[in-house]
């Protein structure tokens, strides 16, 4: 562990350093080509609106013409620069036609629960329109074949509902019955293997205690059966 926290915190090696001196000049150059192209397109859009004076036309050109000049610097995508001219111009054509265009970013005038509130009362009033407008011969026909699949489905629910709940018991019980023809088995087979290990171990302690009595007897046996030795006479006195 370091006896002081670390001080410099940016690149180390020799290569990350050109990397980082390579994009600081990129930026540099690509960053007022960026903007310049922004500005332009904001302000050909706002002429085309009548939001600021001067000729749509001669604006529109030095749109294009920016973010061409951004593109072939490499600040942005050829591609998103012919898309960016593309939208460009087909909005100021639209605002010089008389229709209505966004010009800067659409701002949320209310929030989250204001809008949900606003989308149920959209569908409330929807609702309320369709209800009260008159029905045609048609949407009666419709409205009947709808009401008697309803009903149907509606009788043939609990006689469903009745039968699974049958089943789901029948299952069970089967179930419950099994379980227990295991248990027993299992409990036999214990029992049975529990009863040989007992006599397996009684006769194994009986054999144990014959062998020892046989044992203890044997020196006995061979004490009674061997026959007394004759004693020495006794030497004469010289």
């Amino acid at each position: 562990m370091a006896h002081s926290p670390r001080g410099w915190t940016g690149t180390r090696t020799p290569s990350a350093q050109k990397r980082v001196r390579t994009a600081e000049r990129r930026r540099e150059i690509n960053q007022p080509r960026k903007s310049a192209a922004k500005t332009l397109v904001t302000k050909s859009l706002r002429v085309a609106t009548g939001q600021a004076e001067g000729d749509p036309t001669e604006a529109l050109a030095e749109a294009i013409s920016a973010l061409d000049r951004a593109a072939k610097a490499g600040a942005i995508h050829p591609n998103a620069a012919a898309r960016r001219k593309s939208r460009l111009t087909r909005k100021v054509n639209a605002a010089l036609g008389g229709v209505h265009v966004q010009t800067g970013k659409v701002q949320k005038a209310t929030g989250k629960a204001a809008a949900a509130k606003a989308a149920k009362a959209r569908v409330a009033a929807s609702k309320a329109a369709k209800a009260k407008a008159p029905q045609t011969a048609a949407g009666k026909a419709r409205a009947a074949l709808t009401k008697a699949g309803r009903t149907e489905t509606a009788k043939t629910t609990p006689a469903t509902t009745t039968t699974a709940a049958a089943t789901t018991k029948a299952a069970t019980g089967k179930a419950a019955t099994t379980k227990a023809t295991a248990t027993k088995a299992t409990a036999a087979k214990t029992t049975k293997a529990a009863t040989g290990k007992a006599a397996t171990t009684k006769a194994t302690a009986t054999k144990a205690t014959a062998a020892k009595a046989a044992v203890a007897k044997a020196p006995a046996a061979r004490t009674a059966k061997a026959p007394a030795k004759p004693k020495k006479p006794a030497e004469p006195a010289s």
